[in-house]
């Protein structure tokens, strides 16, 4: 019964698995982000960590807002199902709140409904509506591996390029827009890598960019093609059985106007045939 309480509960607020999910992975990109801030990094790697831990905030805010506004009640659930909780963990700190940091620990409740959720489903369930909204899907995956990918190049070619002499990315914005260039396939060459871990997290950032941009030019052109209607099939056609007469009517019926006079000449012979057999005397 609790079990499909929560069901019925999920369902009305309108919120899909492909969501949690999304959800689900931008937390534990958060989580990581929140840990590295902690870690001794260079001064433009740890600007461009704020940055991101900033914009994450920001999504969480609108999904605290979307989960408020749908819930049946706004005040269970901020008080009975941890909306404070993901109130605070929302709040972005924009460099002027000096341990604000410690308020992320905050999504860890976030962290744990989205667990207990998918937790309590079968996976069969879970298989199911994976093929019955694979277009959702798909463009959750797609749009989340592409910002995994833009958040890990970004840091990690930073925090090798950062403290060369030679290196042309300084700076956060320089080592987002090297790795959006990058993930695209462009290469203006105006900034690139030019320690041996820069390149090697460019040759992985390629890799993956061919794929990406592949995937969502795909999920777009399933959005512009309309799908085919499927063709009717033709029904069966009956099978009778009887007289010889019955089956040549049958025949008839769906053929051409030079053919039905051909089948009735036909069975005008035929008749009379017969009653010409039943006249003439039987052998002894």
């Amino acid at each position: 019964m609790a079990r499909e309480r929560k069901k019925e509960r999920t369902k009305k607020e309108g919120f899909s698995n492909a969501y949690e999910m999304f959800v689900l992975v931008l937390t534990l990109l958060s989580l990581v982000i929140m840990v590295l801030l902690v870690v001794p990094l260079s001064e433009p790697t740890k600007k461009l960590l704020t940055i991101y831990d900033n914009l994450i905030c920001f999504i969480f805010l609108f999904d605290f807002g979307m989960r408020i506004s749908r819930a049946p009640s706004a005040r269970h659930y901020f008080l009975h199902q941890g909306g404070w909780l993901d109130l605070i963990g929302s709040i972005p700190s924009l460099g002027v709140f000096r341990f604000s940091g410690l308020l992320r620990l905050a999504r860890l409740s976030r962290l744990a409904r989205v667990l207990r959720l998918l937790r309590g489903q079968k996976r069969q369930e879970i298989i199911d509506d994976v093929l019955a909204h694979r277009g959702q899907y798909a463009g959750f995956v797609t749009i989340m591996a592409a910002a995994v990918v833009l958040v890990v190049a970004s840091i990690v070619v930073l925090a090798f390029e950062s403290g060369r002499e030679s290196a042309n990315i300084t700076s956060g914005g320089d080592a987002l827009w090297w790795a959006v260039v990058t993930m695209t396939t462009v290469g203006y060459g105006d900034k690139f890598p030019v320690t041996a871990g820069g390149r090697i997290t460019g040759l992985f950032v390629m890799f993956g960019g061919v794929g990406i941009i592949g995937a969502l030019a795909s999920i777009l052109a399933s959005f512009l093609v309309a799908p085919s209607e499927p063709e009717a099939e033709p029904e069966p056609a009956e099978v009778q059985t009887g007289a010889p007469e019955s089956v040549a009517v049958a025949a008839a019926a769906t053929s051409s106007p030079a053919l039905d006079e051909e089948l009735r000449a036909i069975r005008a012979e035929l008749a009379a045939l017969r009653k010409t057999l039943d006249r003439s005397p039987q052998a002894p």
